[in-house]
């Protein structure tokens, strides 16, 4: 066992490991299955580890029968995982201590400003069309700062984001260096809602379980670099592998949603489609097959090439939709 600079408890692996982490927000679709099975094949193949996460720190979105579903739909397709399966909510504590970290190095404040403020700061221009950018002028000096930090005052929690790219090598995407200074500013670690952000919980929790690789789709691309600050700031490594992945969209190349019909892998199985339809549509959009045919997940794991991915997003049609439901 070994420590972080932030006295959090991290698990010495020798072993590559990577890690399943759905959130029950809603039921996983076709494009959820893409990225997971790839994940799995990609584990399967080099040996990883792959853990179990389930994220469910979202507060309002969660759905009650959503973690059930994802773990029933993912076993009925043939996806396994190694160990038991962790979910985030259980223990707070090791979110609590990095924070508390944060707070000593004065890396992180209580921020009380609404949306509507923010935006009305004449220096603060959105940085991306889902996030507004926190401008460096509204971050309180060093000593308006708290020097301490309680997860129960009710108030949301910045990072200090410096300026500066940060570079990495993304498994997919290539190289990155994005600046968040210029992008997201001062991003949210802890909400007002007595949980840790989404940024800080990842960090957190792939350096406990000793995750070496992280393959997801490329709406998180963005994040990656504020989630190696967050590693470099609490003192952790070796810091994680990124692989990206396109999304798959819908026909009006927007991101796969209820607006293009009804894509979950839940509404597919009761209807009767056999998991080898599903898992043999994914193939054909991974370049395994020439053409959509029944596969088993096992067949999958044997033909995948991360080099056949398209670089371009999937897009699902009807011909897709009208294949699975066809009879076998």
């Amino acid at each position: 066992m070994c420590e972080g600079k932030a006295g959090c408890i991290l698990e010495v692996q020798s072993q590559q490991s990577s890690r399943l982490a759905p959130s029950p927000t809603g039921a996983l679709h076709l494009g959820n299955a893409r990225t997971f099975l790839v994940n799995w094949a990609m584990a399967r193949q080099r040996g990883w580890q792959l853990h179990f996460r389930m994220e469910d720190l979202d507060g309002p979105r969660l759905k009650p029968w959503a973690a059930q579903e994802s773990i029933d739909v993912l076993r009925w397709l043939g996806i396994e995982w190694d160990g038991p399966i962790v979910t985030q909510s259980d223990d707070l504590g090791p979110y609590v201590q990095a924070l508390q970290h944060f707070v000593a190095q004065r890396q992180a404040y209580s921020c009380e400003l609404t949306r509507a403020e923010i935006e009305a700061a004449a220096s603060a221009p959105h940085g991306n069309e889902h996030e507004q950018r926190f401008p460096p002028s509204l971050r309180p000096s060093d000593s308006e700062r708290p020097a301490s930090f309680c997860p129960e005052s009710e108030m949301n929690w910045r990072f200090v984001v410096n300026p500066g790219p940060v570079e990495f090598v993304d498994g997919f995407a290539g190289h990155q260096n994005p600046d968040p200074s210029e992008t997201v500013g001062d991003f949210v670690v802890w909400t007002k809602r007595g949980q840790p952000a989404y940024q800080l919980a990842v960090v957190v929790d792939d350096a406990r379980f000793g995750v070496t690789d992280i393959v997801r789709g490329d709406d998180l691309l963005d994040s990656a670099a504020r989630q190696l600050l967050l590693y470099r700031a609490l003192g952790l490594g070796p810091e994680p592998r990124y692989t990206h992945l396109p999304l798959v969209l819908g026909a009006d190349g927007r991101r796969l949603a209820k607006r293009h019909g009804d894509t979950r892998l839940a509404t597919y199985r009761d209807a009767g489609v056999l998991p080898e339809r599903i898992v043999g549509l994914l193939a054909f959009w991974c370049g395994i097959t020439p053409s959509r045919q029944a596969l088993s997940a096992g067949e999958f794991v044997e033909g995948f090439c991360l080099d056949r991915l398209p670089d371009s997003p999937t897009v699902f049609t009807c011909k897709d939709h009208q294949w699975l439901i066809e009879p076998s």
